[in-house]
């Protein structure tokens, strides 16, 4: 009886222990789901993009781009906010960054900001959106303030942080107050070789400095900057970022084909589609905006963060979701 007994008590003890195993793996799947919802990858003009969707398909579409040195996860906490307001969104990593690959070697590793607006517009149509709410700071700003300068018909309305970050190459070339060029350090350090090798060998320290002197209050934790950071491992990140700051100093030249696009941006166009532009304690003396709100000639509001760095979207990302929400519905 006893060898019984034992017999059934093993069998019930490997049941018991499937059961715990199984919902370890369910608990543990839970908690690796991304609150951006499921990594994507789709050909894409010059790319193979990664991606994350999250959303109703038929929601109305919203695409939200980051900056250097971030990537996707700065959204964390505004995508589940616009999905519960049913939004479709979409959140690309941006060339150079994250799971997003070149399709050929061949393809000159370019920054320029026309090349990263065509990519964002190659990716619409490659997901069959005609038109969306595009939202982004730092790089990201500025390539949907280029997307809306040159594409208006494909934007329901445009969020930008720091306002209108259109490069100008002639405007780049005169020089700044002394404090100002101290802000921009690195990208004299990158006009070098020397930068060049640091980043490179760097890439991880780099960025976080980058992030604590961006945002100085924003007491974020390793795990928080360990998520992206793995997003620098990208095999052309280096080659991007470096050509990126390198170009807006005129220091390397950009593609042939890009240049009608950017003679239209050297024109400084006004932006008609509804925007609302968000300032931080990062922009300093141009927090109010008075510098380029006259280049939003459509319905247009602005909104000034206090104690927030340039991170926006994940130092406050109620006030970012709430700008996505608001800004097809501007008076």
């Amino acid at each position: 009886m006893k060898t019984i007994q034992n017999f059934k008590n093993s069998i019930l003890t490997k049941f018991a222990l499937i059961a715990v195993l199984l919902l370890s793996v369910n608990f543990s799947s839970a908690q690796s789901e991304s609150p951006l919802g499921t990594l994507k990858q789709i050909n894409a003009g010059l790319l193979n993009v990664g991606y994350t969707e999250a959303g109703p398909a038929n929601g109305s579409p919203v695409i939200l781009l980051h900056g250097w040195p971030y990537d996707i996860h700065s959204y964390n906490e505004v995508v589940p906010i616009l999905v519960a307001k049913g939004y479709r969104v979409i959140t690309p990593y941006l060339r150079g960054f994250g799971t997003t690959r070149f399709l050929s070697d061949k393809t000159f590793r370019n920054g320029q900001q026309a090349a990263i607006a065509s990519d964002i517009i190659d990716l619409m149509d490659a997901l069959k959106i005609k038109k969306a709410t595009i939202g982004g700071f730092d790089w990201g700003a500025r390539t949907a303030v280029v997307m809306a300068a040159l594409w208006p018909e494909r934007l329901n309305g445009l969020v930008s942080v720091s306002g209108y970050l259109v490069v100008n190459l002639e405007g780049n070339q005169k020089p700044l107050s002394p404090l100002a060029e101290n802000g921009w350090w690195y990208q004299y350090y990158f006009a070098t070789e020397r930068g060049k090798a640091g980043y490179a060998q760097n890439t991880y320290e780099f960025n976080k400095l980058i992030w604590k002197l961006a945002s100085p209050k924003w007491n974020f934790d390793k795990a928080t900057y360990d998520q992206t950071a793995q997003s620098f491992e990208n095999p052309d990140q280096v080659a991007i970022v470096i050509h990126n700051y390198r170009w807006r100093l005129s220091l390397e030249k950009g593609e042939t084909k890009y240049d009608a696009l950017e003679k239209k941006l050297d024109a400084r166009p006004s932006i008609a589609v509804p925007t609302i532009t968000i300032a931080s304690d990062f922009d300093g003396a141009f927090a109010d905006g008075k510098a380029y709100a006259n280049k939003f000639t459509g319905k247009y509001e602005h909104r000034i963060l206090k104690d927030i760095g340039h991170n926006v979207p994940q130092e406050d990302p109620k006030a970012f979701a709430q700008a996505i929400i608001d800004v097809t519905n501007l008076k």
